[in-house]
């Protein structure tokens, strides 16, 4: 019944990736309007993305892994497992920032926010990969 929600989680984080990447390139271009729509899609998908993740997590438990790469899959999931608990704060931080007109400190958290943000993003891809594969 809720095998379907992985598979719409990669493509949720894949999508997320994409526009945090497509923000980035946004405002380093001055492209303020576009900017902040990037980073609505981005913020939005990555909710979408938390809710089904919790749901499924709740409803199946962890997915474990038995692939060949042990070492390499637990390096990326101790990596990313701790980066993605503390991304909700970074990001929600970062948006009311920016939402509050506080630029200068919206700036100052998103130098931190993005790269952390994109990395939780590809590792969870790299993840997903490595389960399902």
């Amino acid at each position: 019944m809720i095998e379907w929600i992985p598979p719409a989680n990669a493509v949720l984080n894949l999508s997320s990736s994409i526009f945090i990447l497509a923000g980035f390139y946004c405002i380093k271009r001055g492209q303020r309007e576009h900017h902040k729509r990037c980073m609505v899609m981005a913020f939005a998908l990555s909710v979408l993305f938390l809710v089904l993740y919790l749901i499924r997590y709740a409803l199946t438990g962890p997915t474990p892994y038995t692939g060949p790469a042990r070492p390499l899959y637990f390096f990326i999931l101790w990596t990313h497992t701790p980066l993605a608990a503390l991304m909700p704060v970074l990001v929600i931080i970062t948006v009311r920032r920016a939402l509050q007109g506080n630029f200068a400190q919206h700036k100052k958290i998103a130098r931190v926010t993005f790269p952390l943000w994109l990395y939780v993003s590809v590792t969870g891809l790299i993840i997903y990969a490595m389960l399902h594969m």
